[in-house]
């Protein structure tokens, strides 16, 4: 297989959830595809916390697994908790999260890459790119293995030059621990002349679970009704194990302040920024003196384990400290650290830099996805992964590249804000960042994103009758709550049992359902009718019917969005010399060079009236000389 003239479309550089997403989705497209890892056996590792989903990241999950991803179906054979975060609140922000075994995680992936058809994989280091005409043409390897290919996908996460640090004495150069740096690489594309920069994550010490005093702790199960990312392969469940809440309080407090000197990050080995919603204890100590204390989670790492991850205590402390700081932690008196935590600080490359479609704008067939575009997070990095493997492929195939809308999905939001507005610190999801988070929710993902992953061909036979009977049960469903009409009898039964007003006339389930507590199982209880369908199709159902005028105006402003996309702006269009535009319009306009009107509109810096007379300047360019 690996013979003197190796070739591939598309060759992924990197095993991570980026790379392994990136690599299947080709695959699933039919063009031969090489995954390269510099160590098989970290195949879908998880780096830092053994989670997956949360908020608006658990909607990213959704809408990769109803593309084909593996993500989805990895956590679910790998989750020992689920919960759904913020039931309490509106449909638009509830977020489906798994705490998963790290063991089962990454089996779990390497299984699904490896029964994909058309997808190899190989241990090896890329050490550079071979490059022809401005345009990349394959990879080299560190040991002199040379393979073509039409396209490249880099998803490198904290591997570009990385550096691990421990207080400040102990620096690693390091991809993550144990793993070694790429420097080559690294150092060839800055030569390209792209923009680089550095950021840094960090990761908390992880504990033996049995020098826990648990008595004195909070725990934490998750929820009784089973829940699962995957729309298309439900698996069953491991065994379910809890996690634990504890503090850190002013004793922690006092060791950090004490300590501060020490650290990398406030020391000065660090000049990389951090997430500024991920922070160290130390950034949490010094940004907010005032809180009293600081919620901690001791989560599992797995079945066959005893380790605990210290949630909320990332630290770049050296490790004495470190040991201080958690045996004043309540229930951490006697405990005994595996892992110490540390700093990483690693290169990425501002995403102006790239297409709405993930490819490199100086250096063509190359695409960029995860943490090198200037992000955190797994999900984040699967959802660009996903986009930029499909994007490579369709780049093989001469086809029209997918870009996601913010009005398709989260993953439509994070790419276009990567690309428009750029990063300044580790971005990361929230729904707040989404205007169309109603229409976007985790429970319909397959529903809006389904059909486009059929039409393109990303979807097998089993997976499209999937698709095809979610449809048809939600279409039954909505027919079936529009068309029937309870009795007042029947109505009031179901209202009087929630302290609803009762109603003196019949009524339709569609227009009951409007009522803020009247859920559509209850109403549907009371019907004498047979009802259609009975699975989660029921949440997407009566979220449609209950939030109808809100989803209408939603629909309308993506519709206006959709018009300005149309819209598209030439690629060599010289902005600089557009003197109706101001200066900082210009500037911006030419640093990003949008793809659309509704793009130019998003850039931070570009008002209404530059968006008019950008048109104007289009319009007039596009005339026929006379």
């Amino acid at each position: 297989m690996f013979g003197a003239a190796m070739f591939y479309d598309v060759i992924v550089i990197g095993a991570g959830h980026a790379g392994s997403e990136a690599a299947t989705a080709a695959a699933r497209l039919g063009v031969r595809t090489l995954l390269v890892t510099s160590n098989l056996e970290t195949i879908g590792q998880m780096s830092c916390n053994p989670a997956i989903g949360g908020i608006a990241k658990g909607t990213v999950v959704r809408e990769v697994d109803a593309m084909g991803g593996v993500m989805g179906r990895a956590a679910d054979s790998a989750t020992i908790q689920s919960r759904m975060l913020n039931r309490s609140k509106g449909p638009a922000v509830w977020a489906p999260r798994a705490q998963c075994d790290r063991g089962l995680y990454r089996r779990a992936v390497r299984e699904l890459i490896e029964q994909r058809a058309g997808l190899h994989v190989m241990q090896g280091t890329v050490s550079s790119l071979q490059l022809e005409g401005g345009a990349v043409a394959g990879v080299v390897l560190s040991d002199g293995r040379r393979i073509a290919g039409t396209t490249v996908v880099i998803t490198a996460g904290t591997f570009l030059r990385g550096r691990i640090h421990i207080g400040l004495h102990t620096r690693v150069s390091a991809g993550r621990a144990g793993d070694s740096a790429v420097i080559d690489m690294a150092e060839q594309l800055e030569s390209l002349g792209l923009t680089v920069g550095r950021f840094k994550t960090g990761t908390p010490p992880r504990i033996d679970g049995r020098s826990v005093d648990f008595s004195v702790l909070e725990r934490q199960d998750g929820d009784r009704d089973a829940f699962g990312f995957s729309f298309y392969a439900k698996r069953n469940r491991p065994d379910q194990r809890p996690c634990w809440i504890t503090w850190a309080g002013e004793e922690v407090k006092s060791i950090i302040r004490t300590s501060l000197h020490e650290s990398a990050l406030y020391g000065g080995e660090i000049a990389g920024r951090g997430p500024r919603y991920c922070p160290s204890i130390e950034d949490k100590v010094v940004k907010f003196p005032d809180a009293d204390r600081h919620q901690i989670f001791l989560e599992p790492e797995g079945l066959d384990t005893h380790e605990l991850y210290v949630n909320g205590l990332s630290t770049s402390l050296p490790i004495a400290a470190q040991l201080q700081f958690l045996q004043v932690v309540p229930g951490l008196e006697n405990v005994r650290m595996t892992r110490p935590g540390y700093a990483i600080e690693y290169d990425y490359f501002p995403p102006h830099q790239l297409t709405p479609w993930l490819e490199v704008k100086p250096v063509e067939r190359l695409f960029f996805a995860g943490q090198i575009n200037g992000t955190t997070g797994y999900e984040e990095a699967a959802g660009q992964g996903l986009l930029a493997g499909v994007n490579a492929a369709r780049r093989v195939k001469d086809q029209e590249p997918i870009v996601l809308g913010r009005e398709d999905g989260f993953v439509g939001v994070l790419i276009d804000d990567l690309v428009t507005r750029g990063v300044d610190e580790p971005y990361r999801l929230f729904t707040s960042r989404s205007e169309f988070r109603l229409l976007t929710r985790q429970d319909n993902a397959l529903k809006r994103l389904g059909p486009l992953a059929d039409r393109i061909g990303m979807l097998e036979d089993d997976e499209r009758l999937v698709l095809e009977r979610r449809m048809e049960k939600e279409r039954a469903l909505l027919d079936w709550a529009m068309a029937t009409r309870l009795t007042p009898a029947q109505a009031n039964t179901a209202l009087m049992a929630i302290g609803e007003t009762p109603v003196h006339q019949g009524q339709r389930i569609g227009e009951l359902i409007r009522r803020p507590r009247l859920g559509l199982r209850a109403l549907a209880s009371v019907s004498d009718l047979a009802k259609p369908a009975n699975g989660e199709e029921w949440t997407s159902v009566e979220i449609e019917l209950k939030y109808v005028g809100y989803l209408e105006r939603e629909r309308e402003a993506a519709r206006k969005l959709a018009e300005m996309a149309m819209f598209r702006l030439p690629p060599d269009l010289p902005y600089l010399e557009l003197n109706s535009l101001s200066t900082e319009a210009r500037q911006k306009l030419d640093t990003v060079r949008p793809d659309s009107l509704s793009q130019a509109g998003r850039i931070p810096g570009v008002s209404p009236s530059d968006l008019q007379n950008l048109v104007l300047e289009v319009v007039k360019r596009r005339r026929p000389a006379a």
